[in-house]
């Protein structure tokens, strides 16, 4: 076993989103993903096949989603979302980092 730390080797890359899985098996998939001030392309929705659920570590963020709903998104604020749900990120913290744990299943 080996002991990892979700805050090590944050390299912030202020131009690209970056994500990392830390761990993967048949139905589950978990990422670390570190946004500065990235967000979805016009038009774009994410309507995936698995239930997401996400939390935000640090920084702020806002999800929107098709029927109109907006959710802004706090440190220590968490949500799942439902298979084919559509959503995309309206917005995150260009001042500093937005760190996610998506956990996919």
């Amino acid at each position: 076993m080996k002991v990892e730390n979700i805050f090590k080797n944050l390299n912030p890359d202020f131009n690209n989103e970056i994500s990392e899985i830390l761990f993967s098996e048949k139905n589950i998939r978990i990422e670390k993903i570190i946004s500065t001030g990235q967000k979805s392309p016009e038009g774009f929705w994410y309507d995936q096949e698995e239930t997401e659920w996400i939390i935000v570590l640090k920084g702020k963020a806002s999800l929107k989603f098709q029927d109109g709903q907006r959710l802004n998104l706090k440190e220590g604020d968490y949500l799942s979302i439902p298979p084919h749900l559509k959503h995309r990120v309206e917005y995150t913290a260009k001042e500093r980092e937005t760190i996610w744990l998506a956990v996919f299943f």
